[in-house]
């Protein structure tokens, strides 16, 4: 036994020892299997929160539509009759006028809506990102 210090490695001495071609293939393999389920799971999170956004963006359709259905008979019945008794002109032309003010609200309510489903974005930017960097990586793996 030799009380001598370890001898440090040298620069020439790789780090790890040589491995054959098919364990750097079984290593690749695994690693690119890895990376692959790593994309899928990252890409099932996107599409999650995109499709987050896109429900509430149709239930403030739907509730703009239900409700807007509901107040707007109410509206047209009561103002209708209420212009009758105000105008003396026929009936039609109160409900006309009643109706024409209930289009501009829908036309409001259509705009908000709109402005919500523009900012859904059904690409995974995130996965798209990530994919590129992994095609580098392997490009400069394999050089």
């Amino acid at each position: 036994m030799s009380d001598a210090p370890p001898r440090p490695a040298s620069a020439t001495e790789p780090l790890r020892p040589e491995r054959s071609l098919p364990e750097l293939l079984s290593e690749l393999t695994g690693d690119m299997t890895q990376l692959f389920r790593d994309e899928v799971e990252l890409a099932k999170e996107e599409l999650k929160q995109e499709g987050r956004k896109a429900g509430k963006a149709g239930a403030a359709f739907g509730g703009a539509a239900v409700v807007g259905l509901l107040f707007g008979v109410a509206l047209v019945m009561t103002l209708g009759f209420m212009l009758d008794a105000l105008l003396p002109t026929d009936r039609w032309l109160g409900f006309l006028v009643i109706t024409l003010v209930l289009g501009a609200i829908a036309a409001v309510l259509g705009m908000r809506g709109k402005k919500q489903v523009d900012t859904i974005d059904p690409a995974p930017e995130q996965t798209i990102e990530t994919l590129k960097e992994d095609a580098q990586w392997l490009s400069e793996r394999r050089s």
